[in-house]
């Protein structure tokens, strides 16, 4: 299960990149991505949970990245880290529904996986400080 929760995870930052970077409408990016992905119904809805629940709450959650990346606004952080920080900062106080711990680790995969040689050490240390705030 967490093999195809990964290629979730990874199919709802191609959305949040997409959607992030080039403006374009997140239904039609979700259904897209989805039926390209090829996933069962269980993963498929896991990943429309984190896409929508992240854009939903971005406002919020970029505060978050701001308060705990200060020296970089959130705008100019380039788009992945972005987009993977927003993801896992969803998971961790919004969503609820897995360990901090796998939340983060997760993430520094993706960084590890999509982000330049500096994203997991950044991404790990914002998410390290916005762990300390969750109530699990």
């Amino acid at each position: 299960m967490t093999g195809t929760r990964h290629k979730a995870r990874i199919l709802a930052l191609q959305a949040l990149y997409e959607v992030d970077s080039v403006a374009r409408q997140p239904e039609v990016t979700i259904e897209r991505l989805l039926a390209e992905a090829n996933l069962s119904q269980e993963i498929s809805d896991f990943s429309r949970t984190l896409i929508i629940g992240t854009i939903k709450n971005k406002y919020q959650i970029d505060r978050y990245i701001q308060k705990y990346a200060p020296t970089y606004p959130v705008e100019q952080l380039a788009i992945i880290d972005r987009n993977i920080l927003r993801l896992a900062i969803f998971e961790i106080l919004f969503d609820n529904k897995v360990p901090v711990k796998v939340a983060v680790n997760e993430a520094v995969e993706l960084a590890k996986a999509f982000g330049s040689g500096s994203s997991a050490k950044f991404i790990n240390g914002v998410l390290g400080s916005v762990s300390a705030i969750a109530d699990r």
